[in-house]
């Protein structure tokens, strides 16, 4: 799969595929989920058809992460995996190129034709996909009808996404933020439709684990929150290699920390993993994080959450 970073590479992405023309869908495909893979599915029919090539559109950071740095009143939701995760899914699933278009102040600013005109009309497009409820430019005032306008006279057919329902409820990833914010794990994987999970570098911490003999994995992580807050009974990928384990996602107000950390403690382990990446499989909660009075009762808890954790895992297997 290619990758254009930004408006800047464009020209670049021509030289290289001179001769390539797409279909293209824009949006956050955050998660990438059943509805996303469903619109997927329907641009590769149309692509072999037309014989086209399948480009998805995203940016980074998504438009209400940029808004809520600039008001600080308005929160960012909760991000359910980082963009890394997304390029490989996108990858996985057969896309050709994904466009990584920044979200920054020009952007924001770009009013609805010079977006179509400058960077739509660019990309070697022949067929759009978008849902009719999609809104971009300067104040919002690009629209479903504005593409289909424009599409008319630049040659591009521009498609209608068809909402995608389970339940008869639309798959989105609101719902599946909703499902993880309430710890239904079930319901995530089945909109997803594979477990959710968390990739990241192992990275070096305060070692405080060590101290209390609780060794601990720290992963790094992104500036977007995550929908999961508390401890979890986890599962852990090191390359070709499954572990049970618990993991801490939080605070750690205990030691007055004020940055999200993620730690994982990996169940009968003891080697060096640090710069490596692991995948963490987040399966069921055993508690909210809390302050305790001190360390003592801190690793007396940790010892509880454990033998919790590996008795949820027994009755599980």
């Amino acid at each position: 799969m290619y990758l254009i970073r930004g408006q800047s590479n464009i020209e670049l992405f021509r030289e290289k595929h001179p001769k390539d023309t797409f279909i293209a869908t824009i949006g956050n495909f955050d998660g990438l989920h059943l509805g996303h893979k469903e619109i997927l599915k329907n641009m590769l029919s149309i692509a072999k058809r037309k014989k086209l090539k399948r480009m998805v559109i995203f940016t980074e950071p998504h438009a209400k992460e940029f808004f809520a740095e600039e008001i600080l009143s308005v929160e960012a939701p909760p991000r359910i995996s980082p963009w890394r995760d997304k390029y490989l899914s996108l990858k996985k699933n057969g896309v050709d190129v994904a466009f990584f278009l920044k979200f920054n102040s020009n952007l924001k600013g770009m009013t609805p034709e010079i977006f179509a005109d400058d960077i739509l009309g660019n990309l070697q497009i022949r067929s759009l996909m978008i849902g009719d409820d999609f809104k971009f430019g300067k104040d919002r005032k690009g629209d479903f009808n504005f593409l289909v306008n424009w599409g008319k006279k630049k040659g591009v057919d521009v498609l209608k996404t068809e909402t995608f329902k389970i339940n008869d409820k639309r798959v989105s990833s609101t719902r599946i933020r909703e499902a993880l914010i309430n710890n239904d794990f079930e319901e995530a994987k089945i909109l997803l439709d594979r477990p959710y999970t968390f990739s990241g570098k192992v990275v070096h911490g305060n070692q405080l684990g060590r101290t209390i003999d609780v060794p601990t994995a720290n992963l790094w992580l992104p500036k977007t929150n995550l929908p999961i807050k508390g401890v979890y009974g986890v599962k852990i990928q090191i390359e070709n290699r499954k572990f049970l384990g618990i993991a801490n996602m939080g605070l750690r107000p205990t030691i007055g920390g004020t940055m999200p950390v993620l730690e994982v403690h990996i169940f009968n382990f003891s080697e060096d993993i640090y710069g490596q990446r692991i995948q963490v499989e987040f399966c069921f909660k055993v508690r909210d994080e809390k302050k305790f009075s001190g360390l003592d009762q801190l690793k007396e808890q940790i010892k509880k959450d454990i033998s919790y954790t590996l008795n949820t895992f027994d009755s599980n297997l």
